[in-house]
C-alpha cells in the first residue's frame, strides 16, 4: 500500500482539454466541461445533429446520466473518476460492429499497462471490455454507434466511453461489495493533473489507432492481442441474463467477429455482446 494525499480538486476544465488536445493533434475537437448528463449521449446526439470531421473528444468532471453497459446508472464525485468519451468515423459492415466493443478494451488494457509501470503486467481485460487490475474492476467501457447521414457509404460513427476509477477503491469496494481498483493502486501513487492528460491522449490515441487496424484487417487483427490480456482464459463461467444463468462452459478466448467462446458439453458456443454478464462461476 502507499500513503494516499489528501483529495484535491480536479484540473480546471479548460486547462485539462487543453493539456490532452496538445497530446492528440489528430482530433479536431478536444472539450472537457465541469458536468454534463452523459458523454456518450453528448457525442452521439452531436453526431446526428450535424456530423463536422471526427475524431473528437469530451470529457467531464461529473456525469448525471452515465450508463454502463446495459443501461446501468454510472454515478460518480469529482475528481474520483476519469470519464471521456470519444467518437470516431468508421466504414464497416454492420456485422462486425459488435467487435467494436471488445477492441476498445483491448486498445485501452494496452495502453494502460504501457503507463503502469510494474502493475501494468497485472491488468487483464475481462470480456467484452471492463479492465480489472488483480482481478478488481478499474474501468468500464460503453461502445455505442449511429450511422452517419449520407447513405450506406457515409458509414457510421462510433462512440466510445470510458470511466476509470482514480481513487477511493477502498470505499468503492464497500459500497458495492465487490473487489473495485483504481489507477493509484495499479501506479503507486495518486494520478497528478498531467498524468491524468497523459493517460487521457493515451487512451484516445490506441482507439484511433485500433479502429484504423478494424477498418483493414476487421477484428481477426486482434485475436491473438486478446489472448494476451484475456482475464478469463482458461475459466469456468456463468453467462447470466437478466440475473438467471443461460450457459456455462470454460472460456476459450475470441472468434473473429469479438465473441466470447464457451467450451462446453455440446462444444464451442459463441456469447454476443448484448446485455449478457459473464462471472466467475463458483
Amino acid at each position: 500500500m502507499f500513503d494516499r494525499a489528501p483529495h484535491s480538486s480536479p484540473p480546471e476544465p479548460a486547462a485539462l482539454a487543453h493539456a490532452v488536445h496538445a497530446r492528440l493533434p489528430a482530433f479536431t475537437d478536444v472539450t472537457w466541461l465541469a458536468e454534463t448528463g452523459s458523454t456518450n449521449a453528448d457525442l452521439l446526439t452531436r453526431a446526428r445533429e450535424h456530423n463536422p470531421p471526427k475524431p473528437w473528444l469530451l470529457g467531464t468532471h461529473q456525469q448525471h446520466q452515465g450508463r454502463g453497459r446495459a443501461g446501468r446508472a454510472w454515478v460518480n464525485a469529482p475528481g474520483d473518476c476519469l470519464m471521456f468519451s470519444c467518437a470516431f468515423d468508421v466504414h464497416a459492415a454492420p456485422s462486425q460492429l459488435p467487435a467494436l466493443s471488445p477492441l476498445a478494451g483491448i486498445a485501452a488494457c494496452e495502453a494502460l499497462r504501457t503507463l503502469a509501470g510494474l502493475g501494468g503486467d497485472d491488468l487483464r481485460m475481462k470480456w467484452p471490455n471492463d479492465v480489472q487490475w488483480r482481478g478488481a474492476k478499474l474501468a468500464g467501457i460503453l461502445v455505442e454507434t449511429t450511422r452517419n447521414r449520407g447513405g450506406a457509404d457515409a458509414g457510421f460513427t462510433v462512440v466510445i466511453g470510458l470511466g476509470m476509477n482514480l481513487r477511493d477503491s477502498q470505499q468503492l469496494s464497500t459500497a458495492l461489495g465487490r473487489d473495485i481498483a483504481d489507477w493509484g493502486d495499479v501506479t503507486g501513487r495518486v494520478p497528478a493533473p498531467d498524468t491524468v492528460a497523459a493517460v487521457v491522449a493515451a487512451l484516445a490515441r490506441a482507439w484511433h489507432d485500433a479502429l484504423q487496424i478494424f477498418e483493414r484487417e476487421h477484428f481477426e487483427a486482434f485475436l491473438r492481442r486478446f489472448d494476451h490480456i484475456d482475464a478469463l482464459a482458461g475459466q469456468p463461467v456463468n453467462v447470466l441474463d437478466q440475473g438467471a444463468v443461460k450457459l456455462s462452459g470454460v472460456a476459450a478466448g475470441c472468434d473473429a467477429l469479438g465473441r466470447l467462446m464457451l467450451r462446453t458439453d455440446s462444444g464451442l458456443l459463441p456469447v454476443s455482446v448484448g446485455d449478457i454478464s459473464v462471472r466467475l462461476s463458483s
